[in-house]
């Protein structure tokens, strides 16, 4: 047996025995309200003591349970996907360094120990994104580890802000950052790190563009890890949110970014990027649901969402494989009939994103739109949380409509079919999840329901703008086809809605091009300028003139001291 057998199936041996031990430690541990929390003091400043620590109670289990479930289903399905490829050793060692930098994160009550594993998950994205060595793959991993410094810088200044409390574990603080000009600076310091991570606006131009990496990492990095570590860290704060201005802002900033992930995706043909819209639509969903004071459903949301996010993306690689890496849809269609069990998990998954009754994202989508219709929202907030769920119906039936029915639109090909088991069983497994995993959660961490008290029309209402949105993206799909010059007459509209209202461009050519002429002239003139002149090459040429004269002086010549001399009698003749 191969090193390269040897090292995927220790891998996924360990990662599903880790992922059933620490479900049922989450289990155990939230029946009976059990917290544990390790600490090491590393150093101590200033009677400011920098502790590594480790908590572990029914949260951090449970997320690290599902992130080890879906890792090892990502490893075994990647045995089959990047079976050709040369790096195999080295893309195991990324993708498991990316789980060991979340599972750092998950289980970090502290800034300090949080910084390795959010810092540790920013470098890994960046080679994973760069997987493919090209220039599209280096403007994206570029584009995604610049937008997530920012986030990086957050979290730095936020530990300098922690230090006047005497501490860095948030646990104990949180209920003490009042709204102070000091506690507020902190949380929206707080708040921006969990939005470059979450891709919300202005920084959502970063996740479609880091699909360039392989499919398997996609299907990690969009379910449990990376873009849910800014909403894991926003759960983790919710107690210091509570009745502040911040969360104002994070509700209209959630409600934007749903919207127009939403709007876009209707308007996308890369079947990656449209699934990539639609996990930071859910992201919007999961913020703006938790800036309401509601943490424990977005949670709920994060979980359910990560088991069918990982399924969409997985029945993705799978129809990309088969059609001769073709990501447009328009070169799809008629799925069905070739990839049966693909066709059926890739339904199945969205189907559970839609909300439909008794899939996994219905026990938390279906909460979360009625807890945020009875909560004190204002009108702008309600039309576009009922907008977003129906556009996320809307590009689902496009989807499927493009990918699996439809007319086969394929040109010359060798074969299609469901003939690989190493991709199909972890599919199997997660379909699973994404029928029982929403009941599932909502029994264990609902064990008490919540009352619902709310008029027969806003009960309705979900239904209704599902049922809508379903209609119209079937229709007006079939109708693009047959009348395919008609959106030459709107097409400035088009351009607007279906560019993420210009983000990719602000982010790249717009924001980077104004900073890089900016810094180019400081550069010139600051620091290879006024800065060189009097700073570094001016104190060198100074003291090295200085030290050739005060060298003559030490070679004792009697010339030197002659004229010395002869100068000193000069100066007390013109003087006496």
């Amino acid at each position: 047996m191969s090193w390269k057998i040897k090292l995927h199936l220790s891998s996924l041996v360990f990662l599903c025995f880790s992922s059933f031990s620490l479900l049922m430690f989450s289990v155990w541990f939230l029946s009976s309200n059990i917290v544990n929390v390790i600490e090491w003091e590393f150093i101590c400043l200033n009677s400011c003591s920098i502790v590594v620590s480790f908590i572990f109670d029914w949260m951090s289990l449970m997320f690290l349970s599902f992130v080890f479930f879906i890792s090892a289903m990502v490893l075994f399905y990647s045995g089959d996907y990047m079976l050709g490829d040369l790096n195999f050793n080295r893309f195991m060692y990324l993708v498991l360094c990316f789980v060991a930098s979340m599972g750092a994160l998950i289980i970090s009550p502290n800034l300090i120990s949080i910084l390795l594993g959010w810092d540790g998950l920013g470098l890994v994205s960046y080679a994973l994104v760069i997987y493919y060595s090209n220039e599209k793959s280096a403007n994206a991993g570029m584009l995604t580890v610049l937008s997530n410094r920012v986030g990086d810088v957050a979290i730095l200044l936020s530990i300098a802000l922690m230090f006047n409390m005497g501490g860095w574990n948030f646990f104990n603080y949180t209920s003490y950052m009042g709204d102070s000009s000091l506690g507020t600076i902190l949380k929206f310091l707080i708040v921006l790190a969990a939005m470059t991570k979450s891709a919300q606006i202005p920084f959502s131009a970063w996740l479609p563009a880091a699909m360039a990496a392989p499919t398997p990492v996609s299907s990690l990095v969009h379910s449990s890890t990376l873009v849910t570590a800014g909403v894991y860290l926003l759960i983790r704060f919710s107690a210091a949110f509570n009745n502040s201005s911040v969360q104002s802002f994070l509700l209209i900033i959630s409600c934007l970014t749903m919207f127009m992930a939403g709007l876009g995706a209707n308007f996308e043909y890369d079947l990656k990027k449209i699934i990539a819209l639609s996990t930071l639509s859910q992201l919007g969903v999961m913020i703006s649901i938790l800036s309401l004071g509601f943490a424990d459903l977005a949670f709920f949301h994060l979980l359910s969402h990560a088991l069918f996010k990982a399924l969409l993306f997985m029945c993705a690689g799978v129809i990309i494989h088969n059609v001769k890496e073709y990501q447009d849809i328009r070169c799809m269609g008629g799925m069905v009939e070739f990839m049966p069990i693909t066709s059926m998990c890739m339904n199945l998954a969205n189907l559970a994103l839609c909300g439909m009754p008794f899939l996994a994202g219905f026990y938390s989508k279906d909460m979360i739109l009625e807890v945020a219709f009875m909560s004190e929202i204002n009108f702008i907030s309600f039309i576009l949380f009922a907008l977003a769920t129906g556009l996320t119906v809307c590009y689902t039936f496009r989807l499927i409509y493009y990918s699996l029915s439809g007319s086969f639109n394929l040109g010359g090909l060798s074969v299609i079919a469901d003939n690989s088991t190493v991709m199909t069983n972890p599919m199997v497994g997660l379909s699973v999840g994404a029928i029982v995993g929403g009941c599932f959660l909502s029994w264990l961490i609902f064990p008490e329901p919540y009352m619902i008290c709310m008029g027969v029309e806003f009960k309705m209402l979900p239904l209704l703008v599902s049922g809508l949105g379903g209609f119209i993206g079937y229709m007006t799909n079939i109708m693009s086809v047959n009348f395919k010059l008609k959106s030459l007459f709107l097409y400035k509209s088009v351009v607007v809605m279906g560019s993420m209202w210009f983000m990719p461009f602000l982010s790249t050519f717009g924001l980077n091009l104004s900073s890089l002429k900016s810094s180019q002239m400081f550069m010139k003139s600051g620091d290879g300028g006024w800065s060189e002149f009097y700073g570094g090459q001016g104190i060198y040429s100074f003291v090295s003139s200085g030290s050739s004269y005060f060298q003559v002086f030490q070679d004792n010549s009697v010339k030197i001291f002659m004229k010395i001399f002869m100068i000193w009698l000069i100066i007390l003749f013109f003087i006496i």
